[in-house]
């Protein structure tokens, strides 16, 4: 077992001064089991010494730790020793020295100096005071407002309502579709000319010139035909060699050429960021939404190979396949702008904020929705500083705690539904903090993923995630009152949500080969794939945006009327006319 640098990490609670997160009997139970490691990995020590340190063993390894003679085990302690460094290398209390996910947590952030001559600056750009106290007035009028309305509303809510001190819930009502918006989709799923995936590509391209994004520094230009069957090789699960079989005057070698330097993470980006723009400049974009609100959720795929992302997944693949999942943020467009492969164990509100915060496309939301699994507390309390509304649909209601800010507060028959109040001196306290965290973020310092793991891991003594959580709790108490009162804002979260689904169809039916199966190992392969789906999803949406527009334009000019909400409610993911397999045709590119 080999290691890197680790040192102890520091946490900057207060501008003035810098106080070690690890106590003296920490740091000794962290330094000398990595001695004893290093040792052996040197050869130095042959076996586990009989008096190797056993402090940092989690409970559940003690037993099998000790052999018949009552010895250490050295392969069950070297696995304890790097589950524990695991552990504290995401909370933060252990650091790598040269590493940009597991470095010191406030260098990674914003080191102290830095942060000084950037402070007045930064609390600008988010619209913040430089101190909490304005902003928990706010929270706390805002707070008495939304309990006031939820309590006054009681007697006729048929969604809430409130019995022995806890709330009690119907079950909502699925979002009904209309009978003129199912006639309307009929006749667009009717109207829409059956397309080959690479003619529909091409067309896409002569619209918006994604292609031209796909270009190497080091190398000559591609053709056309070769850069579309790749990405249709890699964006269907087909691949290269199937690709290579499958159209004439391609081959393999030229397939593998421009998978190699003209397919990755940059280019791709990048094609994917014009066909964004583009279709959000398209007039009938405006009928869906904005394109300030989005919902994120994970899609899984099997995996064939053992993979470093893969892991089992019973609930949909048994237990003996592996899968990873596919996290998708989605425009009220349809558009996808971000897109990242995750572990099924990963929880997935580790990676809401990634999508948010490193998004280049001209859409920027505002409003972001996630189903029970993409939420926590400490993301509310990031999203409300990053001036981003956080509204997740939360399947548990009836178990949640609400939180006052004055522990005096009385709000009625509401009252015995808050569980307490919550630390305003500490979040006073750790303003500044919370807000260098928060302006890190945004000014894509380090990676949010990384920020989320070490939050959520951190120790009960780390005073700036309590912070955060007591933030997050008031402004969770907020939305679930007003989620309770106000019907429009549950539809709204239903109807992003149910468009995230919608577009997951999409991808299925263009991911076809191989049964949707990922045969790569290689992380960067499948990111890759995932990436030329995206694109090729986010084509088909233009392509049907364009041909719903001349079919709306042919009602109208035929004198038939078209209401808003029958349009806003035909989303351009049809799919049933989109043909993915079969012999592919690139002599028109």
């Amino acid at each position: 077992m080999a290691f890197t640098a680790v040192g102890l990490a520091k946490t900057s609670q207060n501008p003035s001064v810098v106080a070690f997160s690890l106590c003296v009997e920490t740091f000794l139970h962290a330094t000398k089991p990595l001695n004893v490691a290093r040792r052996l990995n040197s050869g130095e020590l042959k076996t586990l010494p009989a008096d190797a340190p056993l402090g940092f063993v989690a409970a559940n390894l003690h037993t099998p730790l000790r052999d018949a003679q009552g010895s250490p085990k050295q392969g069950t302690w070297e696995i304890a020793l790097g589950l524990a460094v695991r552990d504290k290398l995401r909370s933060g209390d252990l650091y790598l020295s040269e590493s940009r996910k597991h470095g010191q947590f406030w260098n990674l952030v914003y080191e102290d100096t830095r942060w000084a001559g950037e402070r007045e600056q930064g609390y600008a750009r988010l619209s913040l005071p430089s101190q909490a106290q304005p902003v928990l007035q706010h929270l706390e009028l805002e707070l008495g407002r939304v309990a006031g309305q939820a309590r006054e509303g009681l007697p006729a809510n048929p969604f809430a309502s409130v019995h022995n001190g806890r709330f009690k819930f119907r079950r909502p009502d699925a979002l009904e579709v209309p009978d003129g918006t199912k006639q309307l989709r009929h006749v667009f799923e009717s109207s829409l000319q059956k397309v080959r995936i690479e003619h529909l590509l091409r067309q896409v391209d002569v619209w918006c010139h994604f292609t031209e994004a796909l270009r190497s520094s080091a190398k000559d230009a591609l053709p056309k035909n070769v850069l579309l069957a790749a990405l249709i090789a890699h964006g269907t699960n087909l691949g290269i060699s199937a690709m290579g079989h499958s159209a004439e005057g391609i081959t393999v070698e030229m397939l593998r050429y421009a998978s190699q330097w003209f397919l990755n993470e940059e280019t791709l980006k990048a094609a994917n960021k014009i066909l964004v723009d583009y279709h959000h400049r398209l007039p009938l974009a405006s009928a869906w939404g904005t394109g300030q609100r989005s919902s994120s959720d994970g899609q899984r795929f099997a995996v064939r190979q053992s993979s470093l992302l893969g892991s089992f997944y019973p609930r949909y693949f048994g237990y003996y396949d592996q899968a990873i999942t596919v996290y998708t943020h989605t425009s009220d467009q349809m558009s996808t702008f971000y897109n990242q492969v995750i572990s099924c164990r990963s929880r997935e509100s580790l990676y809401v904020l990634s999508g948010l915060l490193l998004n280049d496309t001209i859409l920027q939301p505002q409003r972001h929705h996630v189903d029970t699994g993409g939420y926590t507390e400490h993301l509310f309390a990031l999203c409300s500083l990053l001036g981003i509304e956080f509204m997740p649909r939360i399947k548990d209601l009836i178990d949640q705690q609400l939180y006052k800010l004055d522990r005096d507060s009385y709000y009625g028959e509401l009252d015995a539904l808050f569980r307490g109040a919550v630390d305003g001196d500490l979040i006073c306290e750790q303003w500044d903090q919370m807000v260098r965290l928060a302006v890190a973020l945004k000014n894509r310092n380090a990676p949010p993923e990384v920020v989320v793991q070490r939050l959520a891991s951190a120790g009960p003594a780390d005073r700036l995630s309590k912070a955060l959580t007591a933030y997050g709790r008031i402004i969770k108490t907020i939305y679930i009152l007003r989620y309770i009162h106000e019907e429009p804002l549950r539809r709204s979260v239903q109807l992003q949500l149910n468009r995230g689904e919608h577009r997951h169809t999409l991808a299925k039916w263009l991911f076809f080969a191989n049964r949707g199966e990922l045969r790569d190992a290689d992380v960067n392969e499948i990111m890759n794939k995932t990436s030329c789906l995206s694109l090729l999803s986010n084509a088909a949406v233009i392509w049907n945006t364009i041909h719903m527009q001349k079919v709306l334009d042919q009602l109208r000019a035929a004198g038939q009327t078209v209401p808003d909400e029958d349009l806003a409610r035909n989303w351009p993911l049809l799919h049933a006319h989109i043909i993915p397999n079969g012999m592919y045709d690139f002599s028109i590119c």
